[in-house]
C-alpha cells in the first residue's frame, strides 16, 4: 500500500511591494496581505502554506531596521522544525540586499526564497502568480543552498545578484555569473551550489543600527559628499568608484583620513560585471587599498553596503572589521577552481 507523503510546510513572509501592489488612483502601492497574494498563485501539489504579513511597503522604503526584523522573523519561523523552508515577497528595487543579508546570516539547510513581481497584483499578464509558484517549489524541493531569488523561471543565489530590468519580467541576474537553476514542467533543476563564507549570528534585538553611506565617483566628482558623509556620522562608506576600483588622488587623501577616524570604507564600481582589481595608481585602486579601503569583489554597491552594515553589526573588534568585511565579500571558491588555484601556486 502506497504511503501518503505528508505536505510540506512552507511559510510565507509577506513584506509588500509589487506583488502586493494595487491601484490607489495616483500610481500602484503595497495594500494587499499575503493571504490576498497568494490566493492569486496556484500552489504546488503537496505544498501547505502558512502566511505571515510581516509589513507591508514598497521596498523603496525599505529600511536597515525593516531588514532586521525580517532576519529575526525568519530565524523565529525556523525554530519550529516542521518548517521545510521560508518564501518571502518583497518588493524588487530592494530585494537583492535584504537577500544578502540574510544568506550573511542564514546558518540553517532550509531554503529561503525571495520572490516577488514586476506587475502588480491582478495584471491580466501579471509575472506574480507564476513567481510565487516556483518560488514554492523550490522552498519544498532544496536544501543547503543558502538565500535564493527564484524570478522568471530562474534560480538565484542571494550573493551577486542584483536586479538588472526596470520593468522586464527577467529582472535578477547576477552580472558576473549565471543562475544557480531553472524550473520547468514541474521540475527544479539545480545545476551549481553557491559559495559561502561562514554564517555571522543574528545581531542582537536593540544593537543600534550604524549609518552606512554610498558615493558615487564620476568625472568631475570631488571628496565633498563622501565628507558630508562622514560630518552625518557614517560609520561605514561605500565608494562607488569607476573601472575596477578606481578615483582621485583626493578620494584616497579623504578615504585615508576616514580609516584613521575608525570609519569602515568599500570601494565597489559602477560597472555592471566583472571582479575589482589593484591595477592603476594615481587615484586607482592601488592608491584606495593602500589607504584601507576594502575591494568590493564581484558585488555591487547595494549588496556591498550590505556587507559593510553587516560587519559593523557584527561582534567583531573595530580594528577586526575590515578583515571580516573582506572574509564576507571574498566566499570561497568553489573546490574544483581552489584545486586549479592550489596547483598554479
Amino acid at each position: 500500500m502506497e504511503r501518503i507523503r505528508a505536505p510540506k510546510r512552507i511559510t510565507l513572509i509577506s513584506t509588500g511591494g509589487t506583488i502586493a501592489s494595487r491601484w490607489q488612483g495616483t500610481g500602484y502601492a503595497a495594500d494587499a496581505g499575503g493571504d490576498t497574494v497568494l490566493a492569486s498563485a496556484a500552489v504546488p501539489d503537496g505544498v501547505a502554506v502558512e502566511v505571515v504579513d510581516l509589513f507591508n511597503v514598497n521596498s523603496s522604503r525599505m529600511t536597515s531596521e525593516r531588514q532586521l526584523t525580517l532576519l529575526r522573523t525568519v530565524r523565529e519561523v525556523l525554530a519550529d522544525p516542521a518548517v521545510d523552508g521560508i518564501v518571502v515577497t518583497h518588493g524588487t528595487d530592494t530585494l537583492e540586499e535584504s537577500a544578502f543579508l540574510l544568506d550573511l546570516h542564514h546558518d540553517d539547510p532550509r531554503p529561503v526564497v525571495f520572490t516577488g513581481a514586476q506587475k502588480p497584483l491582478g495584471a491580466a499578464d501579471g509575472d506574480g502568480p507564476g513567481n510565487m509558484y516556483d518560488a514554492l517549489q523550490v522552498a519544498a524541493s532544496v536544501s543547503d543552498l543558502g538565500v535564493l531569488v527564484v524570478f522568471d523561471g530562474r534560480v538565484h543565489a542571494a550573493r551577486g545578484t542584483v536586479k538588472t530590468q526596470t520593468l522586464a519580467a527577467n529582472a535578477f541576474a547576477d552580472p558576473s555569473a549565471g543562475p544557480l537553476g531553472r524550473l520547468g514542467f514541474g521540475r527544479v533543476d539545480i545545476r551549481s551550489a553557491p559559495q559561502r563564507p561562514a554564517p555571522l549570528p543574528v545581531p542582537a534585538d536593540g544593537a543600534l543600527i550604524p549609518r552606512v553611506d554610498v558615493v558615487m565617483h564620476h568625472s568631475d566628482a570631488d571628496p565633498a559628499l563622501f565628507e558630508a558623509a562622514l560630518a552625518a556620522g557614517a560609520q561605514g562608506i561605500v565608494l562607488v568608484a569607476t573601472g575596477a576600483g578606481n578615483a582621485t588622488p583626493e578620494f584616497v587623501d579623504a578615504v585615508s583620513a576616514a580609516v584613521r577616524r575608525g570609519v569602515l570604507v568599500a570601494v565597489s564600481t559602477r560597472v555592471q560585471a566583472g571582479p575589482l582589481a589593484e591595477i592603476y595608481t594615481g587615484g586607482g585602486a592601488v592608491d584606495l587599498v593602500a589607504a584601507g579601503a576594502v575591494l568590493s569583489g564581484t558585488l555591487r554597491a547595494g549588496q556591498t553596503r550590505i556587507a559593510v552594515l553587516a560587519a559593523l553589526l557584527s561582534d567583531a573588534a573595530p580594528a577586526a572589521r575590515p578583515d571580516l568585511l573582506r572574509r564576507l565579500i571574498a566566499a570561497p571558491l568553489p573546490q574544483d577552481d581552489a584545486a586549479d588555484a592550489d596547483k598554479a601556486a
